[in-house]
């Protein structure tokens, strides 16, 4: 059980309910996340168990996709429908022309102000409970980048909106910026995550049909998580010093490159470092 899943979570469902899900079926292993869906969102969540939990922050690094729809001229505390919404009066209609010639300027490296309604910790407490008791935060701008946008459908006032982020980018926020660069307002009305890195929606399983006869069958390999890091195929020499937290000789790789190291049998066996000395320094050992 060192591996990740590729779940579709559906609807209504927050992340921590599928991590639940999962947990009690290979309990006492740990289960984690690699990035949060709201429960408004469905699609891709990709989950972490046993020592494969250490890996969560290199496919949270990986670019994700999404199709986002929106409702222009309205808007809410939360730029969702999951909070009241208000209808604007007399907001404007733009065309599709002119939500196009907006969208480039919401590509690249951007600074972007996170939803009220957001999990950030504000003073040790969420965003989204300082939110809920009726002090929303002032979040200031952070930079996010924002691969591409492409407009899918237009119909007044819905917007479907195709979006390659790179990590921590809220969709909400792209939509809430969007109208407000047309002069107007919009609150997201669904959420598809469609893929992170290589883990794709149309191979994603539903939660709800794993079973712990057939959950291994579903595992996938914990080195999908390391696929953008350099790589070390390493000798049972080599597996032995690492094992122990021993230094290995290596040439190769740059200062402070973090290295997916592989044992003989071509199966993910430790994450490592090149230290100054040029030495590589075993930092996650998982066998």
């Amino acid at each position: 059980m060192f591996g990740l899943l590729n779940l579709n979570k559906h609807a209504g469902a927050t992340s921590r309910d599928v991590v639940n899900r999962v947990l009690r079926i290979v309990h006492p292993l740990k289960v984690g996340h690699a990035g949060t869906l709201d429960p408004l969102a469905t699609g891709v969540l990709v989950v972490c168990i046993g020592s494969a939990t250490k890996l969560i922050e290199h496919v949270q690094r990986m670019p994700k996709s999404y199709r986002g729809s929106f409702l222009l001229g309205r808007r809410s505390a939360s730029d969702d429908t999951e909070q009241e919404v208000e209808l604007l009066a007399d907001a404007p209609e733009p065309s599709r022309a002119e939500v196009e010639a907006a969208l480039p300027a919401l590509t690249g490296e951007i600074q972007q102000r996170p939803p009220a309604y957001s999990a950030i910790n504000v003073g040790g407490r969420k965003a989204y409970d300082l939110a809920r008791s009726g002090a929303p935060p002032e979040l200031p701008p952070r930079p996010v980048t924002v691969y591409s946008l492409t407009v899918v459908a237009y119909d007044y006032p819905e917007l479907v909106l195709d979006i390659e982020c790179g990590s921590g980018t809220y969709v909400r926020a792209i939509g809430r910026d969007l109208a407000a660069s047309l002069g107007t307002a919009a609150v997201m009305s669904a959420l598809e995550r469609t893929a992170i890195g290589p883990f794709k929606v149309e191979e994603a399983v539903a939660p709800k049909s794993l079973t712990a006869e057939n959950l291994p069958g579903h595992l996938l390999p914990a080195a999908l998580a390391t696929s953008a890091l350099p790589r070390l195929d390493a000798t049972p020499a080599d597996i032995e010093e690492l094992r122990h937290g021993r230094f290995i000789e290596r040439a190769g790789y740059k200062a402070k490159d973090e290295i997916a190291v592989y044992d003989p049998s071509g199966a993910l066996f430790a994450l490592a470092k090149k230290r100054p000395s040029g030495k590589l320094q075993p930092v996650r050992v998982f066998a």
